[in-house]
């Protein structure tokens, strides 16, 4: 299967048409047309997430660029966070899709959405890269940025520009979704009862 960009990155079944080998090519292709040095690489809570993390993470490697791993966060954290480092970027999320679903949205560097040309260009790529020799010797280094949730939390209160919810009393369902690690910290640094 070739991956076809639709309105926002590539979705498929994960492990059956968004398979670690095409990730693996994506992320490799997503390291050559864009000619980052270095990516910041996110993920959602689904079960396929981390592997196909892992596995858009070892092909960016594979050609050179270095990888920042920042685990589970919301797809706008990695956008700002690309934006605040200058990197490019990926998010490994299906957002509203079944679980079975996986997929893969990338940031051009400074956080910025991929023009339709550049779409293009990775998908010409990706194809190239189907037909040649897999390749997934890291030359690239990976490393995990523990302190990414924090830095977004703190980019979240800012905000908030002063405006405080002490006093409101709030209940959070976040559906165990990729903004449960960070949601409670904000709604109680910024005053409310959670």
């Amino acid at each position: 299967m070739t991956l076809k960009f639709g309105t926002d990155g590539v979705r498929g079944v994960a492990d059956e048409e968004l398979t670690v080998d095409l990730v693996t090519n994506l992320g490799r292709a997503a390291a050559r047309v864009l000619g980052a040095r270095t990516f910041i690489v996110g993920r959602d809570t689904r079960q396929s997430g981390p592997h196909l993390q892992h596995a858009f993470s070892r092909g960016v490697a594979a050609e050179g660029a270095d990888v920042v791993d920042i685990g589970v966060l919301p797809t706008p954290a990695v956008a700002r966070l690309c934006a605040a480092r200058g990197a490019a970027g990926a998010v490994v999320s299906a957002s509203h899709n079944p679980w079975t679903d996986n997929g893969v949205k990338v940031f051009a560097p400074g956080g910025r959405k991929l023009s339709d040309a550049v779409e293009e260009r990775l998908e010409a790529e990706l194809a190239a890269l189907a037909e040649a020799p897999a390749s997934t010797a890291a030359t690239g280094h990976i490393s995990v940025d523990a302190g990414a949730p924090g830095w977004y939390v703190a980019q979240l209160l800012e905000s908030l520009d002063g405006c405080s919810l002490d006093g409101l009393h709030v209940v959070l369902d976040c559906a165990n979704g990729a903004s449960a690690p960070v949601a409670e910290r904000v709604f109680t640094e910024a005053g409310a009862r959670v």
